[in-house]
C-alpha cells in the first residue's frame, strides 16, 4: 500500500513497499502524486520497475516528442533541421493529445488534415512514421504502455486512400535557353548581392546540393590534386560521418574548380566557407529568379539532377558519377538521372568506329 506524505515545502512524499520492491518519488500536486502510486503499483504487480516521477508525469503527445528529443540529445544525436521541423509540427497539431487517446481514427483525421493542407504522400508517410517511432521509443526505453497498432492500421488506412505512397519522381531539367535567362536575370539585378551565376553553375559542375555547397570551408579544399572534402552528406541510412571527397573538373559543362578561383578573387579571403552565404537565402534568389524569367516549376535541387544527367551524357560509368554525386547504388542514383535521348548520339560518335568512314577509305 501506498503512503504519501507532505512535506514542509508543500510537496508530497509517496512511498510504495509492495512484494520486496521500494520506491519513492516527490510531487508538487496530490493528483499527480497518486496517480504515480497507482502506475507504481500496477508496474510492480506486472514484475515491471516503478517508473521515475518525470516518466510518470507524462500525459501527452507532446510529452512523450520532449522526452524523445532529451533522450536524443543527451546520446549526441540530437535531431537535425528536416527532423526537428516534422517533431516541431507534430508537436503544434497534435502535441495536447492525451496518449491514450491517439488511436486509429485520430490518426487517420490527422491524415485527412495535413492532406488538405497540401502534404504529399510521402511527407505524410514521413509524419506517420515519426509518430510510430516516438511511441516506439517510449515503450522501449521507458516501458511506457504505448502501442505502435493504431499507427500501422492508420498508416494502412490512409496508404489505401491514396494519402500515402511513393513521390513522383520529378524529371525537370533546365534547358540551355533557360539557365541563359536565369544568368541574365541574376546579372542584370543590380540589388542582388548573392554570385548566384557562380552558385547555380557550381552546382551543376559538382552535383552538390545547396546546404553542401553553402557549408564546404577553404579547409576542406585540396589544392593540389583539385579535391574538395565534404563532410557528413546527405544519407538516409547514415545520417553522420559520411564524408566524401569529389574531384573540381570541367565535365558538366561549367569549370568547378574555376568557379572555386573565382570566388576566391571576389572575395579576397581563403578562411571560413567558401561560399558564406545563408542557404534560404540563396533558395529565395533563385526562385525570384525564375518567376522573373518565366520559367515554371523549376527547383534549385533540380540542379543536382542536371549535374548527374550531364555526367552520364559524356559517358562516365555508374561507379564514376556515384564518386561525385555521393550516392551509394544505382536504385537512388537512377532517380537523379535524366539522359536526353539524342544524347546518345554524342556519345556514340566517341565511342564507336564510324563504318561510313571505314567504307569510303576502301
Amino acid at each position: 500500500m501506498a503512503s504519501i506524505t507532505k512535506l514542509p515545502s508543500g510537496a508530497y512524499r509517496v512511498q510504495i513497499r509492495r512484494k520486496g520492491r521500494y520506491a519513492s518519488e516527490t510531487f508538487l500536486r496530490r493528483d499527480d502524486a497518486h496517480r504515480w502510486a497507482r502506475q507504481a503499483e500496477t508496474r510492480v504487480d506486472q514484475g515491471l520497475a516503478p517508473n521515475t516521477s518525470s516518466i510518470a508525469r507524462v500525459q501527452t503527445f507532446g510529452d512523450l516528442i520532449n522526452l524523445h528529443i532529451a533522450d536524443m540529445c543527451e546520446v549526441g544525436k540530437s535531431p537535425r533541421r528536416s527532423k526537428a521541423a516534422t517533431l516541431a509540427a507534430l508537436k503544434r497539431d497534435l502535441g495536447n493529445e492525451k496518449i491514450g487517446q491517439l488511436d486509429r481514427q485520430m490518426l487517420i483525421e490527422y491524415g485527412r488534415k495535413r492532406a488538405d493542407q497540401g502534404a504529399g504522400p510521402v511527407t505524410l508517410g514521413i509524419d506517420i512514421g515519426v509518430i510510430k517511432m516516438i511511441l516506439t521509443h517510449a515503450a522501449a526505453v521507458h516501458g511506457l504502455e504505448t502501442s505502435p497498432e493504431p499507427v500501422d492500421l492508420a498508416r494502412v488506412a490512409l496508404k489505401r486512400l491514396g494519402l500515402i505512397g511513393k513521390g513522383i519522381e520529378r524529371d525537370r531539367r533546365p534547358s540551355h535557353a533557360e539557365l541563359k535567362r536565369l544568368f541574365d536575370c541574376f546579372d542584370a539585378n543590380e540589388r542582388l548581392t548573392l554570385p548566384m551565376t557562380r552558385l547555380v553553375q557550381f552546382a551543376i559542375a559538382t552535383a552538390m546540393r545547396l546546404d553542401e555547397i553553402c557549408r564546404v570551408k577553404w579547409a576542406d579544399l585540396d589544392v593540389d590534386r583539385h579535391m574538395l572534402f565534404i563532410k557528413d552528406r546527405k544519407d538516409p541510412r547514415n545520417k553522420s560521418g559520411n564524408d566524401q571527397r569529389i574531384p573540381l573538373f570541367a565535365a558538366t559543362g561549367f569549370d568547378a574548380w574555376a568557379l572555386v578561383m573565382a570566388q576566391a578573387k571576389q572575395s579576397g579571403r581563403v578562411k571560413g566557407p567558401i561560399f558564406p552565404y545563408n542557404s534560404r537565402s540563396v533558395g529565395t534568389a533563385f526562385r525570384r529568379a525564375c518567376t522573373e524569367a518565366d520559367i515554371k516549376d523549376l527547383h534549385f535541387h533540380d540542379l543536382r539532377h542536371e549535374a548527374t544527367s550531364r555526367l552520364f551524357e559524356m559517358g562516365l560509368a555508374i561507379e564514376q558519377v556515384a564518386l561525385v554525386t555521393g550516392h551509394k547504388d544505382w536504385k537512388m542514383l537512377r532517380r537523379y538521372t535524366h539522359i536526353r535521348p539524342e544524347t546518345l548520339h554524342q556519345i556514340i560518335a566517341v565511342r564507336a568506329p564510324n563504318p561510313l568512314r571505314n567504307f569510303a577509305a576502301e
